[in-house]
């Protein structure tokens, strides 16, 4: 009998893992999960990321070998498929597609966000459409690919700023706080997506109310990211890095009072912190592992938590 891969382990985990969430919440989990790129998703909504014309593998993945499922598309074309499995091109514009993989009986879907990036190749020295992008490093941190180049941006326009990108955070929440009128430009990774709804789940599993989170600083370009004096290879600037903070209870753009002292401070961004560090060492955790830090309220900011996924394991305060 064939071994399942390590996708197909992991998908069984996660499904599983986190079993005991605020009847509140939703996780918005369906009955199976998707394979692409390097991920799977077992979300009702999830995105991705992909060039004019590029071919996207598709798979479905589920408990039950005897499924079958199809896929739906409104734009591009599926060039190959297999059981439970397609080869999809995207379009050769910039633009948002819907992919929606359908169990034969329409029982259970997900649906698949597919952005059509502007490439990288179409910026004017530092700008894209106006808008400012600034410099990337020329050569990777030591050589490290997730430190290349992006590829491509994602165009946001105050018409689609609002999709959602997974079953709880926003496109609009990770653009860069630069000033600057629409359209502007995004790097987003699929599994920082994939990381913070987890991250989510475990909160609302431990008694935290939280629909979304605050996301202080998603992605930020080279240029702003220089201005304000942040470090050359921040993840940031490469879509793989979120500030977070929890913000339901009053939701007032300051982390909430999670210890329950009446304050909000340092405290309360270690609890948070202690919440995601446990998540550490569990198997279904490996492909998500990265950086960690919390940060203390300052005349700028209240307190929150720096969460990557640098591939490997970093930590520092401050």
């Amino acid at each position: 009998m064939k071994k399942p891969g390590i996708f197909f382990c992991i998908f069984l985990s996660v499904m599983t893992c986190l079993g005991g969430s605020s009847s509140e919440f939703d996780s918005e989990k369906a009955g199976f999960a998707i394979k692409f790129k390097e991920e799977v998703s077992p979300y009702r909504m999830m995105s991705t990321f992909v060039l004019p014309g590029q071919r996207l593998i598709l798979e479905a993945v589920s408990k039950n070998p005897g499924k079958i499922y199809h896929l739906l598309h409104d734009q591009g074309r599926v060039v190959s498929q297999k059981k439970n499995s397609w080869e999809w091109v995207a379009p050769e514009l910039p633009g948002l597609c819907m992919l929606r993989i359908m169990e034969e009986d329409a029982a259970d879907e997900i649906r698949l966000n597919v952005f059509v990036m502007v490439p990288f190749s179409q910026l004017e020295g530092e700008y894209l459409e106006g808008y400012r992008i600034g410099k990337y490093p020329a050569i990777p941190l030591n050589m490290i690919s997730r430190y290349k180049m992006p590829q491509g941006f994602v165009r946001v326009t105050e018409e689609n700023e609002g999709t959602f990108l997974s079953p709880h955070f926003k496109l609009r929440q990770f653009l860069c706080k630069q000033s600057g009128s629409y359209p502007k430009f995004i790097v987003l990774k699929e599994r920082l997506l994939l990381k913070l709804e987890l991250i989510l789940e475990k909160v609302n599993e431990a008694g935290y109310r939280a629909r979304t989170f605050n996301i202080l600083s998603g992605y930020r370009t080279p240029f702003y990211n220089h201005a304000i004096g942040n470090v050359k290879f921040s993840r940031h600037l490469y879509g793989g890095a979120a500030d977070i903070f929890i913000d339901d209870d009053p939701a007032d753009d300051m982390m909430d009072d999670l210890n329950g002292d009446g304050r909000t401070d340092y405290k309360d961004a270690m609890v948070f912190h202690r919440l995601i560090e446990d998540m550490y060492g569990k198997s279904w955790y490996s492909l998500f592992i990265g950086g960690l830090a919390y940060y203390k309220r300052t005349s700028a900011h209240g307190p929150f938590v720096h969460v990557d996924t640098r591939g490997y394991r970093a930590r520092w305060n401050n």
